[in-house]
């Protein structure tokens, strides 16, 4: 923010406390002349800031300010300073005290962003001790030891006059060996914001607090009718339960005047959890168990935001600037965020029952440029949450401006203030950093509205996304003392939007290579585009197939959206592989519709058919495929009539089925053959499956061969059959004349002895005979032409079956 003035509207005079100590040491003036012309004392040297260390050896004494009650006190209260002093040096201090220090009041934010930074005693800058009984002793401070401390002042001992923001500093002063006089030690510095009474204008505060985390749910679902969800690991149980992240968020904003900021991929995973759910680690599934915990935590972030304004992000908060520098190009990326924002209202809707406002985008840490307004806005919201170190005030300005602006094409930026926004974002575990960070947060927020007492603001601050445990008790701490001081009053997000903007605020995004080279870095970069384009094209031409598109499009559009996160930031190679498992995960499910591998087949005939079997290994049916058999050579082996023929697809859930193609031999020889699947629009489907048909058609000379030779082996055959039976007879008549003439030996001796037979005329066939007629050559049966031959009987092996006239069914259940 530009602060050339930012003190104006102010009182100009300083504290009169700080008056009548400058006065008093005036008067004692002519003292201190005849003083100071003696030799320097030791004393002198106080002063340096370099003291600090040389004094104790080297490090000084730390001091830790751990906590200041009450953050911005009034006229009856009393102060109390808590801490610990440390001495980092080689030297014990002797005769030691800490106390307190209240300087003059600031001029100006960036008199206290100076104050800040300061780190070394200075005589002059750092005003004198409070003193009194108001130190806490210390006779002895050993090398490396730490003490404990603990003052508490009546503010009107403080003589604090004119409401401001005022310098507190806390020191330690003492004594070393090296150096046997009182010096100050080590200091640290924080601010006390002074505004006992009601402000004329209040400055309206905007606080956006964010419920948004990682991404947890997987794109694979169980096959079961409720689809399992699946869970990366148990992070999300340990964030919702007590004690968690996001538990001490929902606990500690339900009691505060906030904007509430949902990604709704937060809700929709944790009402995932209500039901049976799993966790897959590796090769390891196991079945989560915390439903209750999942439930209790919708329970009372329904009740808590249930009148207050929420504002969804788009489902999975997508990476608007990644999407604007990397991604805008690569076809069918920003259709993406639109998927994402249409789905944002319905999720928050279902889950907590509240419309939310979906207006808004938030590009990360409000950094802005024309190509990421562009494409935060290509979704349908208007309104975009930039930040004051971005968007930076041109123009001269001597206050901090009204948050909203507008910036062209009917678009609204809402500019959170970089410093109120940023204060939280250090190691807040520490209790002296936790302090250091609320008393400067409300500094800064005192200081906006002092800049123009006359002028009421609408301000707003917008945290880092996902605040730690300890980060969200400190800003809840800041936020529960400025809405309980006497200088802000709370708004909403909406209406924060829609106040007046300032004439003079800054209206002009800046150009791209004003963004941060830091953020730029954490980008997602154009080749995760490009692999979610895949992946959204391998769905498209899957989801034409199912009955029920809703078990595969919903979970996959999701998982879709949550690669394109803004949580990746920082963490590209967990990035990249969430969405290589998504990818791999679809293409494996694809493959479950497939057709199974044929063997060479051989065709030794004109016609025949060939069977070709589409396996769904799905949980459901799938429809609209075509099934195509292509000869590759038809000039030898047409398909039906000419060189393909199709068939309509259509198989249930775990079944498979066998199509069969009539085939029509040209000319012997190998022909390579095709069947591929493909989808009611023409797109191939699965990898085809080549084999090939071996043709060995039998032409009529070949035919006249074989009828010639049938044709003599007949006659060969009918000759040895009239000569075997004149020999029989012959042998009869010569048996009959040795034999005497009776006919019971005449018969029996004939059968008992040829075992012949007569039929009725008197033809002699022999059982021996027709027993060989029945057989092959080597003793095996064959089988006679009939109604059980197959279609072409030329076939070796029946390959194919007679095609059906019938329609196909649906196929048969598949045993796995």
């Amino acid at each position: 923010m530009a602060e050339a003035a930012d003190f104006q509207g102010m009182s100009p005079s300083p504290a009169r406390r700080w008056l009548r100590r400058t006065g008093t040491l005036l008067a004692g003036a002519p003292l201190l002349a005849g003083v100071l012309q003696l030799p320097a004392s030791p004393a002198a040297h106080a002063a340096q800031p370099a003291a600090v260390a040389d004094a104790t050896g080297s490090g000084g004494v730390d001091i830790s300010l751990d906590s200041l009650t009450p953050s911005a006190p009034t006229d009856d209260d009393t102060i109390t300073v808590s801490g610990s002093v440390t001495n980092k040096g080689k030297q014990t201090v002797t005769g030691a005290h800490v106390g307190l220090r209240v300087g003059p009041s600031l001029q100006g934010r960036v008199a206290i962003d100076d104050a800040e930074k300061r780190t070394g005693f200075e005589l002059g800058p750092d005003p004198l001790e409070v003193g009194g009984k108001y130190v806490e002793k210390f006779s002895r401070l050993a090398a490396g030891v730490s003490q404990h401390f603990s003052i508490s002042v009546p503010v009107k001992e403080l003589n604090l006059d004119s409401d401001g923001v005022y310098q507190l500093g806390v020191s330690l002063t003492g004594r070393t060996a090296a150096q046997p006089w009182d010096q100050v030690l080590g200091i640290e510095r924080t601010f006390l914001p002074w505004q006992p009474g009601a402000a004329d204008t209040k400055t309206k505060t905007t606080y956006l607090w964010p419920l948004v985390s990682t991404v947890h749910l997987r794109a694979e679902t169980g096959s079961d009718a409720q689809q399992t969800p699946v869970f990366q690991n148990d992070d999300l149980a340990k964030e919702i339960s007590p004690g968690g992240r996001l538990d001490q968020l929902l606990s500690l904003g339900s009691d505060l005047d906030v904007t509430w900021v949902l990604d709704p991929d937060l809700l929709a995973s944790v009402d995932a959890m209500t039901r049976s759910y799993q966790i897959k680690n590796g090769d390891t599934t196991t079945a989560g168990k915390n439903q209750a915990v999942a439930k209790a935590w919708l329970d009372r972030l329904e009740k808590t935001v249930v009148d207050k304004e929420v504002v969804a992000l788009p489902f999975a908060d997508p990476d608007l600037a990644s999407l604007a520098h990397n991604g805008k190009d690569v076809t069918g990326s920003l259709s993406h965020l639109k998927d994402a924002t249409d789905v944002a209202s319905t999720t928050v809707q279902t889950i907590l029952h509240v419309k939310p406002n979906t207006d808004f985008a938030w590009p990360a840490e409000g950094a802005v440029d024309p190509s990421i307004v562009k494409v935060a806005t290509s979704a349908g919201a208007d309104k975009v949450i930039a930040r004051s170190d971005s968007l930076r005030e041109t123009g001269g300005l001597t206050y901090t401006p009204t948050a909203a602006r507008p910036i062209g094409g009917g678009t609204t930026a809402v500019v959170a203030d970089s410093r109120l926004s940023t204060a939280f974002e250090g190691d807040m575990a520490k209790a002296d950093n936790s302090t250091l960070a609320v008393q400067e947060f409300l500094a800064q927020s005192l200081m906006v509205d002092l800049q123009e007492p006359s002028k009421q603001r609408s301000i707003v601050v917008a945290p880092q996304r996902m605040p730690s445990v300890s980060q969200a008790q400190t800003m809840a701490t800041a936020v529960r003392a400025l809405q309980d001081g006497n200088w802000s009053e709370s708004q909403n997000l909406s209406a924060a939007a829609k106040a007046k903007p300032d004439p003079s605020a800054t209206t002009k995004v800046p150009s791209a290579s004003s963004y941060p080279s830091s953020l730029r870095k954490q980008e997602l970069p154009r080749s995760a585009f490009e692999q979610i384009q895949t992946t959204q094209n391998t769905l498209d031409n899957f989801k034409v197939i199912l009955t029920d598109k809703s078990r595969v499009v919903t979970p996959f559009g999701r998982a879709i959206d949550r690669g394109m996160s803004t949580s990746w930031r920082g963490r590209g190679a967990q990035g990249d592989t969430f969405r290589d498992g998504v990818e791999s995960y679809l293409e494996d499910l694809t493959g479950l519709v497939k057709l199974i591998d044929k063997s060479d087949a051989k065709l030794s005939g004109r016609s025949a058919t060939i069977p070709v079997t589409v396996q769904n290994n799905l949980v459901q049916g799938v429809h609209h495929l075509v099934l195509r058999l292509t000869s590759q050579q038809p000039t030898r082996l047409k398909i039906g009539d000419d060189a393909f023929d199709e068939r309509p697809i259509q198989v249930a859930g775990e079944h498979s089925q066998s199509v069969k193609f009539t085939t029509s031999a040209k000319a012997n020889g190998p022909v390579t053959v095709f069947a591929q699947l493909f989808t009611d629009d023409g797109q191939a489907y699965g990898p085809p499956v080549k084999f090939e048909v071996k043709v060995t058609e039998i032409t009529p000379t070949v035919m006249l061969v074989i009828g010639g030779g049938v044709l003599l082996l007949v006659l060969a055959g009918f000759r040895m059959y009239t000569q075997r039976k004149r020999a029989a007879a012959r042998q009869a008549e010569e048996e009959q004349e040795d034999t005497p003439d009776t006919e019971g030996d005449t018969d029996g001796g004939a059968e008992g002895l040829t075992g012949v037979n007569k039929d009725a005329e008197g033809t002699v066939d022999t059982t021996e005979d027709t027993e060989r007629s029945k057989d092959g050559p080597d003793g095996e049966s064959t089988t006679e032409s009939g109604a059980d031959d197959p279609e072409h009987p030329s076939d070796p092996t029946p390959d194919t079956a007679p095609e059906s006239t019938d329609p196909s069914g649906t196929g048969e259940r598949v045993d796995r």
